[in-house]
């Protein structure tokens, strides 16, 4: 008798879906190895082999191609009854989980949350605060609700709800010189002292691009991790920093002047995304309309949006 286990199917279609052994163990949070050994435990099983693996390249054999279609077909019925379960509990309790890049889970939600829950006492929500590619694969895998950022790629099965639009600045230490919202061209920043995220991710690359077009070719002063750890640079004088508009929403960086960065103006479309087929709680429907209002509302006093 065949005794297969769900994640030894969710571990073939992933690699049947990245055509990758690599890829397809980090969208689900495995070793290679461990992958491997899920995969060579299901071909046991089966007594066929599902794959054809070289160094460059992973193929569906004849039986791999037979297995898939039933595989992705339980792995649904599976996936939507957990879902209807997990449903009817998130309803019940009032909650969902999400995730948000922790610089708009600082920004937006902290503040969104605390005066949503005013309204809604009983609301309870459970949030990971990574960056979006681990956010987008968690909503991907179905770990969690929705995710909130700007989502430069496309992922199939995932849905893309268009939010918000924000915008690339220029921040700088404030030190009177210059009106608070003025603009700036990415061709001016040649010479200046830049503060970068790695080039590897995707905000930073979408930000390379615009200063490759404009010439502005120099090497950042310093490299760091995280948003919030640019904003901190800037402020403490170490260079100036291109990030997105809605780091100011608060208006909390006082010491901070934000510049529009223009020819071109590099916007930045802000999504909740869900997967595709699942129907979030009632009160994730409610909270994604009440955070529209409300960073509607505060975005365009801080000239955010």
């Amino acid at each position: 008798m065949i005794n297969f286990t769900a994640k030894q199917l969710r571990a073939f279609q992933l690699v049947a879906q990245h055509r990758s052994f690599s890829r397809a163990a980090a969208a689900l949070f495995i070793t290679p190895a461990g992958l491997s050994i899920l995969i060579r435990q299901l071909e046991a099983q089966l007594g066929a082999r599902l794959f054809e693996r070289t160094t460059r390249h992973v193929a569906l054999t004849t039986s791999g191609t037979k297995l898939l279609d039933v595989a992705q077909r339980t792995l649904r019925e599976v996936e939507d009854a957990v879902s209807e379960v997990g449903r009817s509990e998130a309803v019940k309790h009032a909650s969902f989980s999400l995730g948000a890049p922790p610089l708009v889970a600082q920004k937006m939600l902290a503040p969104a949350i605390k005066e949503f829950r005013s309204g809604r006492p009983e609301f309870r929500f459970q949030l990971f605060d990574g960056d979006s590619t681990a956010t987008m694969q968690k909503v991907e895998a179905g770990e969690l609700d929705m995710g909130l950022g700007v989502f430069f790629k496309h992922m199939p099965g995932v849905r893309r709800t268009p939010l918000f639009r924000f915008f690339l600045t220029l921040i700088q230490l404030d030190e009177g010189s210059l009106p608070a919202h003025a603009t700036i061209s990415w061709s001016a920043l040649k010479g200046k002292r830049l503060i970068a995220l790695p080039a590897s991710l995707p905000l930073q690359n979408f930000i390379n691009k615009h200063l490759s077009r404009a010439g502005v070719e120099q090497q950042p002063s310093l490299i760091v991790n995280y948003l919030s750890t640019q904003i901190g640079m800037v402020e403490a004088g170490e260079g100036a920093a291109i990030i997105p508009s809605y780091w100011n929403i608060d208006r909390s960086h006082r010491r901070l002047r934000m510049s529009r960065l223009v020819n071109p103006v590099a916007q930045l479309d802000f999504y909740q995304i869900r997967r595709s087929g699942r129907r979030l709680p009632e009160v994730a429907d409610e909270f994604t309309a009440f955070l529209r209002r409300y960073i509607d509302a505060r975005a365009g006093k801080a000239g955010a949006l």
